[in-house]
């Protein structure tokens, strides 16, 4: 939160020292020098997502003015923001995907083994966020029911069923690699470092980039790359766009929907078989 503010200080900061005279009155700013201002970081190539921030720090600051009656016109109004590109998320294949957590079942230290498979069949069977992974609990998980109760942004809690895979691996799992990591030291979390703690953002991408290179796999995975796949595959199954809402823990279903992307083979071939005037 702190640097979110700071960002946005910087980007008022910077279109003012950048407005001449105007930049001492901020109602002499108009909208054709907001326009000249934010045009600058096009010409030069930055992303439209960087000028989208300056204008909404920009926007937010003369609202502020505007509240606090320092202002009555506001020159930011009507103008949008540039629209961001639309950019699909990278996922694995399943054979991949199978690769990856059968490789890391093989790994020569025996609880290591058993840690990192349960884990990557969590992260990919649920879909998870690596801090919802870190964040659960032991009293998070059924086995017997076949579940795991997930808490996820702004602390919206959902629940998430547990595939037969992730349930053997978790099981075996807390049978025999978790008491390793526990020792004498007790803790509610399910997934635990060396040191008996609960297993740490960190603790996770560096076990996950020692499976990738274990795979053989030559591109870069991270814990959020698991969780595409998790909505990608089920898409391509069949799934309803709703329910993988509901276990991505997507507030809006727009979010979800950019994992509808098909490949265009099959596209075409859709339209072959069933438009009347494909032939």
């Amino acid at each position: 939160m702190q640097k979110s503010v700071q960002a946005y200080v910087t980007d008022v900061r910077q279109f003012f020292q950048t407005c001449g005279s105007a930049g001492r009155n901020p109602a002499a700013v108009d909208r054709r020098t907001l326009h000249d201002y934010l045009q600058q970081f096009a010409s030069l190539g930055f992303a439209s997502t960087t000028v989208a921030r300056k204008l909404t720090s920009i926007k937010m600051f003369y609202r502020f003015l505007i509240i606090d009656h320092k202002l009555e016109l506001d020159p930011t109004e009507n103008i949008a923001l540039p629209k961001r590109p639309r950019i699909l998320p990278q996922v694995l294949s399943t054979d991949e995907v199978f690769t990856l957590i059968d490789t890391a079942s093989e790994a020569p230290d025996h609880f290591w083994a058993l840690r990192s498979r349960a884990m990557l069949e969590v992260l990919y069977g649920c879909g998870l966020r690596v801090s919802e992974l870190t964040g659960l609990k032991l009293s998070d998980i059924s086995l017997e029911d076949a579940y795991i109760r997930v808490l996820g942004k702004r602390n919206k809690e959902r629940v998430v069923p547990l595939g037969h895979y992730a349930i053997v691996a978790v099981r075996e799992y807390l049978n025999c690699a978790r008491p390793h990591y526990a020792g004498k030291k007790t803790s509610e979390y399910l997934f635990l470092s060396y040191r008996g703690r609960a297993l740490s953002r960190m603790g996770v991408w560096k076990i996950l980039r020692q499976c990738v290179q274990l795979a053989g796999l030559k591109r870069r995975v991270t814990p959020h790359t698991l969780r595409h796949s998790f909505a990608t595959h089920l898409l391509e199954g069949g799934a309803d766009l709703r329910a993988v809402q509901e276990m991505l823990g997507h507030a809006d279903i727009s979010t979800t929907q950019i994992y509808v992307h098909l490949d265009w083979q099959y596209l075409r071939e859709v339209y072959r078989t069933f438009h009347p005037r494909a032939r």
